[in-house]
């Protein structure tokens, strides 16, 4: 997630200017009805008999839309709080109790993946007609959650010797599950942003893979709009983390609710789903250059970046086209998956090394992303010594763990009883 708050909070002080406004001024201020307020706090779901009102489902909506959360916001919100609650419980009955100074030091944890204090960021959210409680409970959950696990499950997620040798060792693949998708990526610029997420909830209620098709090739910008948005068959695990649950929801024919990127809206049709005999190893990390343009997606632009793309080969070529000009022009970066930003993790998952894609800009629509995939990396770590290998334990102990512990908060889920009043 620290890759989309880092990317959100860029295009924040905008999107507090749609968000804030009245009702922000009408939850925070004194002229609200009494009627209005009593409905507004009023129990919206029970969990247990543990409460969750309409003012939480609606502040957390508001917060996973500031931080660029993939899906619809409303029922991401229901189901986080859903859960919270039945962490909370988990933790209650463990005896477990978050102190204000692990509250405190998981805000500001929180904050810093954005580089920013707690105190920049709370300014941030608020901005956008988030309360800081809402923030604060949602940290107070993860740490009480953390806890739980490590409680419950911490001596069950030892990792041995020959598991960490195996993880080190190449290893073919598995049985995976594969996709044939069709993508539409709408950017969003000056004066337009209500008319292109307005568009995007259209789109996303067919399913009719020929007018979804058809409408790819009216508003897409990606490469793939020629080609009506068609995607050729890829491994689910080949596509960004956030996508992977949406997509496995869908049924042929289907359209992803729009998903929000920084500066774009993007939808995904499923038209097919298979289990595949074989997959290579699970890319952990990519290596990419980004080379900066002036101009956005205007056909200057885009005709130099066509001029470009003829010119360079591999990501090495860049630093002679970017030579003289300021640093910031050009980014070479070596990350894991789940550090890129959503709109790049998706456009180069569908990119061979030394190819490009244009789909992207920044800065509100006015500079354009060249962005060519260097190389990717597979499994959890290429190097040798002690460090290495400690390295591969903790992430093999962190996949345990994740394990373990989503298994037993659907257990709580099915033994729960969740009524929405």
């Amino acid at each position: 997630m620290s890759a989309m708050i880092r990317h959100a909070l860029c295009a924040m002080a905008a999107t507090a200017a749609l968000t804030a406004g009245t009702a922000t001024a009408t939850l925070l201020g004194t002229a609200v009805p009494a009627s209005a307020q009593q409905g507004l706090f009023s129990p919206a779901i029970t969990v247990n008999d543990r409460v969750i009102t309409g003012y939480e489902l609606q502040q957390r909506a508001r917060m996973l839309t500031l931080l660029n959360a993939p899906g619809n916001p409303e029922d991401l919100a229901r189901e986080q709080l859903i859960d919270d609650r039945l962490r909370m419980q988990a933790a209650g009955e463990m005896g477990i109790e978050v102190t204000e100074e692990e509250i405190a030091e998981g805000m500001a944890e929180f904050a810093s993946r954005a580089d920013l204090s707690a105190e920049q960021f709370n300014q941030a959210l608020q901005q956008g007609g988030v309360a800081i409680e809402t923030f604060r409970d949602f940290v107070r959950a993860g740490i009480a959650w953390r806890q739980v696990v490590q409680g419950r499950f911490g001596g069950q997620a030892q990792v041995g010797e020959a598991e960490i040798d195996r993880a080190l060792t190449p290893q073919g693949g598995s049985s995976d599950v594969r996709v044939l998708l069709s993508e539409l990526i709408m950017p969003i610029q000056q004066g337009n942003a209500d008319e292109v997420r307005a568009r995007a909830q259209r789109i996303s209620q067919l399913t009719s893979t020929s007018q979804f098709s058809s409408a790819a090739r009216q508003y897409s910008a990606t490469a793939s709009r020629e080609n009506g948005g068609r995607l050729p068959w890829r491994n689910l695990s080949e596509l960004p983390a956030q996508l992977r649950p949406i997509l496995l929801g869908l049924s042929p024919g289907e359209v992803t609710d729009p998903l929000p990127l920084e500066g774009a809206v993007a939808l995904f049709q499923l038209r097919d789903i298979e289990e595949a005999g074989y997959t290579a190893p699970e890319i952990t990390g990519v290596e990419y250059a980004a080379y900066f343009m002036p101009g956005g997606r205007s056909p200057e632009s885009l005709a130099r970046a066509r001029v470009l793309e003829q010119r360079v080969d591999r990501c090495d070529d860049l630093y002679g086209v970017a030579k003289g000009q300021p640093a910031e022009v050009l980014r070479r970066e070596s990350v894991p998956v789940g550090d890129l930003p959503t709109d790049m993790a998706i456009e180069l998952s569908k990119l061979d090394p030394g190819e490009v894609s244009t789909a992207i800009t920044r800065n509100d629509g006015q500079t354009l992303m060249f962005l060519m995939l260097c190389g990717r990396s597979t499994g959890a770590g290429a190097g040798d010594g002690e460090q290495d290998r400690s390295q591969v334990a903790m992430s093999l102990r962190n996949q345990r763990l994740s394990t373990l512990a989503d298994g037993y908060l659907a257990q709580l889920r099915s033994d729960a009883r969740i009524v929405d009043q």
